[in-house]
């Protein structure tokens, strides 16, 4: 895998940036992108896209369930829409019609949900939709998608762009640690193993996949990690965390979610079926998160590499 030498010194940019310039050269590229927004333009970066290509940018106002209506007209005329605002609004407010007007139809709707997690921070718990994973893996013909950096948010972007069928694209608000490259394979529902290791596996999706990293870096000599970037959670690479609980015999998961319905639902549920395995969920522990700046709310509820580190030696010593 490339990622780069020093996990340290390292370029932060935002996954909601790089979504932005993803958006832009879809939109140079491909006629039929369409970006459909409620209120939040600026705030996810599709505002250049308004600029240059004001006939496929539709401004709904603060109306997200009728953004989400119009989206799938779209996308049943032959539109590739892209129904941009937060998570806790898209799909936190328009739920129902992501369901019956996009899954049911399986329209060809592309639903951002950006500013999610307690790393929106200052925001305060109203707005870090920590649920949307949840409520949206549990939807038929519904792929979900968790980028853990820029360049994969851009990737991302373009990808699920070319899938046909429904997504939901989760992005983050502050800058995060960029740590994969340009030349970073990626493939949707294909999970990446970032770092082999034989003594536990850790499962992480989001920014929080940078905070294993460092983790099982410092830890390099004591424990062997095993880092997995599982960016899709729907459809799950079942083959690949199989394979790495069947190594390791121990696995952690990491996500900026509730435990429950998240990623560590989601591996829970593949490893009860096939490969039973000893398993610690680290995240949200059904909490609602507080006003906070991310990295002391990341260190709070135990999210960062000092939490990994502890969860680490736990599992491996008890």
């Amino acid at each position: 895998m490339n990622l780069v030498n020093d996990l340290i010194n390292i370029e932060r940019k935002a996954t909601r940036e790089g979504f932005g310039e993803a958006i832009n050269q879809l939109g140079k590229n491909n006629s039929s992108v369409v970006v459909v927004t409620a209120d939040l333009g600026e705030s996810l970066k599709v505002d250049e896209f308004e600029k240059k290509y004001p006939e496929r940018f539709v401004q709904v106002g603060v109306a997200e369930q009728n953004m989400m209506g119009v989206s799938a007209g779209l996308a049943l005329s032959g539109k590739i829409p892209f129904a941009v605002s937060y998570g806790v609004f898209n799909p936190g407010r328009n739920w129902d019609q992501t369901r019956v007007s996009v899954c049911y139809t399986n329209a060809n709707v592309k639903i951002v949900g950006g500013h999610t997690g307690i790393t929106v921070g200052p925001d305060g718990a109203t707005h870090q939709a920590l649920e949307d994973i949840a409520m949206t893996r549990v939807l038929p013909n519904l792929m979900v998608v968790v980028p853990a950096d820029f360049e994969q948010a851009k990737k991302a972007t373009i990808a699920v762009a070319i899938h046909k069928g429904p997504v939901y694209l989760r992005l983050t608000r502050p800058k995060t640690a960029c740590f994969t490259t340009a030349t970073t394979p990626f493939e949707l529902g294909k999970a990446q193993v970032l770092r082999t290791g034989k003594d536990v596996s850790i499962f992480a999706c989001g920014s929080l996949v940078y905070e294993a990293l460092l983790a099982a870096e410092e830890l390099k000599g004591e424990v062997d990690v095993e880092v997995i970037n599982v960016h899709t959670i729907k459809p799950i690479d079942e083959e690949t965390i199989v394979r790495s609980a069947k190594k390791t015999g121990r696995v952690i998961t990491l996500e900026d979610h509730q435990i429950n319905g998240g990623l560590g639902g989601v591996i829970a549920e593949v490893l009860s079926e096939k490969w039973p395995t000893k398993m610690i969920r680290m995240g949200m522990k059904d909490s609602f998160g507080e006003s906070g700046e991310p990295g002391e709310l990341l260190a709070k509820y135990g999210l960062e590499k000092q939490g990994v580190i502890k969860t680490i030696r736990k599992i491996i010593n008890d």
